[in-house]
Parts: structure tokens; sequence; C-alpha cells
């Protein structure tokens, strides 16, 4: 196999501990913060994220789930995708400045489809963007805000995030399919 492993347990949990100050300090402090993870692994982040920034800002903050897979523009593609749940935490997402939270991102179809799906729950005031991997070759004009690691890989590699509450391991790898051939 060419999987190579790109960032271990303790590189993902210091990247989530500086995204969590990076978003306190862009939006200066906790306040009407709410984190919202697109599943799968975007939720247990947004878990982990706002565990950190409530044990920083000594405050709690809101943490819910965005199912985007009936938002999405290339089902066609990938038509096995089952629906997860949404689960917007309590006082809505009106006014409030909504982080997204993903595992990687690359084209930036599954956030355009998130941005979609808020558009039909409520109106934020902001919507920023936390991803813990950004492997480039968006399709899309879509930055995201804050940034665990920019990882450089080619369209034929796949970059592959395993996390504890998921897969019960936790790493980033980077395999290369072509290379198996």
């Amino acid at each position: 196999m060419s999987a190579r492993i790109v960032l271990q347990e303790a590189d993902i949990r210091r990247a989530l501990t500086r995204i969590a100050h990076e978003i306190l300090e862009s939006n200066r402090g906790a306040e009407n913060l709410v984190l919202l993870g697109i599943p799968t692994r975007g939720v247990a982040l947004a878990e982990r994220l706002g565990q950190l920034i409530s044990s920083i800002a000594q405050t709690d903050v809101p943490v819910g789930s965005l199912d985007v897979t009936l938002y999405r523009d290339d089902l066609a593609k990938h038509p096995t995708r089952s629906p997860q749940r949404t689960e917007i935490p309590a006082g809505g997402i009106d006014g409030r400045t909504v982080v997204l939270v993903d595992d990687v991102l690359f084209s930036g179809r599954s956030i355009r489809a998130a941005l979609d799906a808020l558009q039909s729950i409520g109106r934020p005031a902001i919507v920023r963007l936390a991803i813990l991997v950004d492997r480039g070759h968006r399709e899309l004009p879509i930055r995201p805000d804050f940034i665990g690691k920019n990882i450089p890989s080619a369209r034929t590699e796949r970059v592959n995030v395993r996390l504890r509450e998921d897969d019960g391991e936790e790493y980033v790898s980077i395999d290369d399919p072509a290379a198996r051939a």
C-alpha cells in the first residue's frame, strides 16, 4: 500500500487547539458563536472544537451538525450517500456567527452545499469555515478561514482522515491509488 501518514494524533490535537484560539480571536470571544459540523468527521471535529473553545473562553459554545447530502450538486456521481442528521442547537443560527467545520476541503462542493442548507434553516450574521486539511484543487471560489494544515496533493491522491470517534484510530494519510496499479 502506498499510503503515507501526514498528521499523527498529536498533530491533529495541536491543529485543533490553534484553530480554537483563532476562532475566538476572530470572533472576539465566544459570544453568538455556533459550530456546525458536516457529517461525518466534521461533526466530531466540531464537537472537539466546541470543547476546546468552551474550555478557553469559560463558556458553553453550542455545537450541532448540518447534513448537506440533499443539497449536493454531484449526487449523480455519488448516489450511495445516505442523509445524516441535522441538529441545530437551541437558539438557532439567526444573527449568529456560524462556523462550518469539516475534515478535508477539496473541490468546495460540500461547502457550497452547506451554504445552501444553511439558507433553508436560518440567516446567520456571519459564516466562517474551519477545515482540518486543505488539499487544494478547488472547483469553486471557496476559501477556509481556519486551516489545520495545508497538504498539497495530486488530484489522483486520496486524503484519509481517521478520528477516534468514527474510526477508533487517529491520523491523516495520503493514499495514491495510481501508485498501486
